[in-house]
């Protein structure tokens, strides 16, 4: 048997070919469990992009899903390109315009603003514009990065490919305009969402709260989200799913509780701007403590129409009980030092419980 190779340039190091390449960027590279405020991370010149960015790995995405966050400077344009992973992008502030187009000469340009969400065609060309001549334009991207460049370890097949999917993007003059279609689960399939912070929400009952939710699916592509809200003066119930779920808070304020069954929760507060992902199967757990209803839009891998299993943004379980087998702990089976320690926290800003009493009163049989 002959003797291992030197590892001259350290091929063998066991360290994934995405985190090698992101380092190879040149840009701020966060690694964190929680972030206060995507508008105010650091970010450096991109060149890649004609911008500057900073990367942002997540812990609990557990390479499911990668983040960055991306600004466009005042009056400026971003360098086209083209990529082989999915890519959903949230406004975080200004306003400006993407043209998107493919080989095969289909080409639309949309407008968007902060608050607006939508999906980048898979491996169409595209280009961001800065509509503002004053003040830069910064978005917070959610995409299936680590995993196409950990399957391919080849920049050049990811960025330099080709091939129009045509499933994805054929010119359709619609695509960008807003519209979608509804199906039953309070799914709305769609490409673009002006503004996520004011999009009309469906009851979700069974989240508790008298929490609205609405499933998006995007860009018929494999990634997917979903907007939830709960009333000022409530809490969801808590549970738990798959890794990469970037719960990124779009309105409101509050706090959140994680923990894995046997431990201690850790408490993170929470704003417009804040984003965490819980680890796979950690039970969380959300608390409104503002003035206003509290939104949240978690960006994922795994969808509804193109599932992934339940491994990968599965969602089937999460309002179902956990003695019954699902994901979701009942009001009336938590810990009662939980409701105490939210009516302590509102009462600090003289705010009353809406939490109905009833909530935790165990069925009858």
């Amino acid at each position: 048997m002959s003797k291992p190779a030197t590892q001259v340039d350290n091929v063998m190091d066991n360290i994934p070919c995405y985190d090698k390449w992101q380092l190879g960027e040149g840009i701020p590279v966060v690694k964190t469990f929680f972030v206060q405020d995507l508008r105010k991370i650091d970010v450096k010149p991109w060149d890649r992009t004609g911008g500057s960015g900073a990367f942002i790995n997540m812990e609990g995405a557990e390479g499911a899903t990668g983040a960055y966050v991306s600004e466009i400077p005042a009056g400026k344009k971003l360098n086209p390109m083209r990529h082989l992973y999915e890519d959903l992008h949230y406004v975080l502030k200004g306003r400006g315009g993407t043209t998107i187009w493919n080989d095969k000469g289909a080409k639309q340009t949309f407008e968007w603003q902060e608050g607006s969400l939508f999906a980048l065609p898979l491996n169409s060309w595209y280009q961001h514009f800065n509509g503002s001549g004053t003040e830069s334009a910064r978005f917070f991207s959610v995409n299936s990065m680590p995993i196409v460049f950990n399957l391919f370890h080849n920049e050049d097949f990811v960025f330099n490919t080709p091939r129009d999917f045509t499933d994805r993007f054929d010119g359709d003059p619609e695509y960008f305009s807003g519209k979608g279609k509804a199906y039953p689960g309070r799914v709305w399939d769609t490409n673009f969402i002006a503004d996520a912070r004011n999009f009309a929400l469906e009851d979700w009952k069974e989240r508790g709260a008298s929490g609205k939710n609405v499933m998006l699916e995007l860009a018929n592509g494999s990634m997917a989200a979903h907007i939830s809200e709960f009333p000022i003066g409530t809490y969801k119930k808590a549970h738990r799913h798959g890794p990469g779920f970037n719960v990124m808070i779009i309105k409101g304020q509050g706090f959140s509780l994680f923990w894995r069954e046997g431990d201690e929760p850790k408490r993170y507060d929470w704003q417009d701007g804040s984003v965490f992902t819980p680890p796979a199967m950690m039970f969380h757990q959300h608390f409104n403590t503002g003035a206003t209803g509290a939104r949240y839009l978690p960006p994922r891998l795994g969808g509804i129409k193109y599932s992934l299993g339940e491994s990968f943004g599965d969602i089937s379980k999460v309002d179902k009980d956990v003695k019954q087998g699902g994901n979701q702990i009942e009001y009336y089976d938590e810990a009662p030092w939980i409701r105490k320690m939210f009516e302590e926290e509102l009462a600090k800003s003289g705010t009353a419980t809406k939490m109905n009493p009833d909530f935790y009163k165990r069925p009858a049989k």
